[in-house]
């Protein structure tokens, strides 16, 4: 009867034994009695999270899952197949070690329960995230001219066309066809303002920092009268003049700090030429660029970490900057911590360091082209040493620990830390000692150690202190900090 019975079922329900798994929210079933030495049945280190979006847009489903042998990965939903290519796709990610499904083009039917399996021989782990809130995409109005923060009109009208989309995102403004026909408008009444004292305004470069440490910005310029007064400001105080080669002008600043971040602008006599924005981001590199070898053809990639979220940083060889084309391609991973460099049919011509920038911290790493290997000529043996088994086990422990952080009413949040350990430490976030792993109001991420906490809409309940437990069998560590939520007492004072 028993044989008979498991013909349509492996699993004998005695068998299924239920553990406790080091998730909330995970359903560990075990199918033997007694595992063998080495062996483990599967469960979730990392759980996919809760969503809530709107109709059209794009969501990721990840999962990092253990056991021993490595589990099967699959995925369900409650109401429905997910087995068309066109809406639905699933892949592992090498270098995060997160399963992941994807879920193109969200339409009103798709909200719904969805599922992760992890099996192997000695049993199975399942949890459920749950798609929600999925609303009828409503196109965002454009922004009035009133809204539009003064400064951006500053940079637009000195900056180039290929500048205008990078500049505009740092202001949050992430369609502004609409106000290129106001721009054009402005641009037209500005350079004939220009007119009456530059004759030639061309290839004008944004401040950025230079692999040397200096931050330079540069343009060419011809003047109408030779003798004209030319003066740099930052912040209405005027600055030390520009360096002048010919027709190039070039501004630097040595030793660049903080305090050097802000807007800087070039005036002949008391009219405006050139202004750009340099900004210092308080943010540290996690991960540095590693030294990279590659033979000729091939393509090299640099990849740096950073420890809170960026849309963009700069790249740069050992004389010039690097923008995303045919030669080089700039990645941005989904969070904005992960920035990869890749070089593509790397020649002898590409060898050299290259470097990541942010703010004032740079990340310099060499690229080395060899020749293609050539055909073995005849055969030959080489003795190689014996290995030695190295112990690189280490208990957690924190590169960069969470910050003090201070956030106005209303406003998004963003905290996070870096951190260690071997095995992968588990970790768990708190506030005010209350886990918030499992807490769908947080969005929580940790991709390549670089964990982070993120709060969409700061309330006066997310005032208070933020910690982070890291464990591992080899011991723990933790991390803690404040959130400061300004406009609180303002708030209930009105009411």
């Amino acid at each position: 009867e028993w044989k008979e019975a498991n013909l349509y079922n492996p699993t004998p329900l005695y068998l299924a034994i239920k553990k406790r798994s080091r998730v909330p929210g995970v359903m560990v079933t075990q199918f033997v009695e007694q595992l063998p030495l080495g062996k483990a049945t599967p469960d979730f280190t990392r759980k996919p999270m809760a969503v809530t979006t709107h109709e059209g847009k794009k969501v990721f489903f990840k999962a990092m899952v253990s056991g021993e042998p490595a589990p099967k990965v699959t995925w369900s939903r409650n109401k429905g197949e997910i087995n068309d290519p066109e809406k639905y796709k699933t892949r592992y990610d090498e270098r995060t070690q997160e399963y992941i499904l994807e879920i193109i083009n969200i339409t009103l039917d798709q909200a719904d329960g969805y599922k992760c399996f992890a099996t192997n021989e000695y049993g199975k782990a399942v949890c459920t995230a749950t798609l929600t809130g999925v609303k009828k995409k409503k196109p965002l109005p454009p922004k009035k001219e009133g809204e539009i923060d003064p400064k951006l009109w500053e940079l637009l009208l000195t900056a180039s066309k290929k500048d205008y989309e990078r500049i505009c995102l740092d202001f949050g403004v992430t369609d502004f066809r609409w106000l290129l026909k106001k721009l054009k408008q402005m641009k037209t009444e500005m350079e004939d303002e220009q007119s009456k004292v530059v004759e030639k305004l061309d290839n004008v470069k944004q401040i950025q920092v230079k692999p040397s440490g200096r931050a330079e910005f540069s343009f060419d310029m011809k003047l109408v009268d030779n003798n004209s007064a030319i003066n740099v400001y930052k912040v209405g105080n005027v600055l030390h003049s520009l360096t002048k080669t010919g027709i190039n002008y070039v501004f630097s600043i040595k030793d660049v700090e903080p305090a050097d971040a802000g807007l800087y602008q070039v005036d002949v006599e008391d009219t405006n030429v050139f202004t750009t924005d340099f900004q210092v981001p308080d943010v540290e590199f996690v991960a540095n660029l590693k030294n990279t070898k590659v033979t000729e053809s091939e393509d090299a990639l640099f990849q740096c970490v950073l420890s809170s979220p960026l849309n963009r940083i700069t790249w740069l060889t050992e004389d010039s900057s690097l923008d995303d084309g045919e030669k080089y391609q700039i990645i941005v991973s989904e969070d904005k911590l992960t920035h990869t460099l890749r070089v593509k049919n790397c020649q002898m011509t590409d060898k050299g360091m290259y470097s990541a920038i942010v703010g004032v911290t740079k990340s310099s790493a060499s690229l080395t082209v060899g020749d293609k290997p050539t055909a073995p000529q005849g055969t030959f043996k080489v003795n190689m040493p014996q290995s030695k088994s190295v112990n690189l086990e280490s208990p957690p422990s924190f590169l960069v620990p969470l910050k003090r952080r201070t956030a106005p009413l209303g406003y998004e949040c963003h905290m996070s830390c870096a951190v260690k350990g071997d095995p992968t430490p588990r970790v768990t976030w708190y506030h005010e000692n209350i886990s918030l792993n499992t807490n769908t109001n947080y969005h929580i991420t940790n991709v390549c150690g670089v964990c982070s906490l993120f709060i969409l809409q700061v309330g006066p309940k997310d005032n208070g202190e933020y910690k982070v437990v890291l464990e591992n069998k080899l011991g723990m560590a933790e991390s803690s900090m404040t959130l400061n939520v300004r406009g609180i007492s303002l708030r209930f004072n009105l009411f």
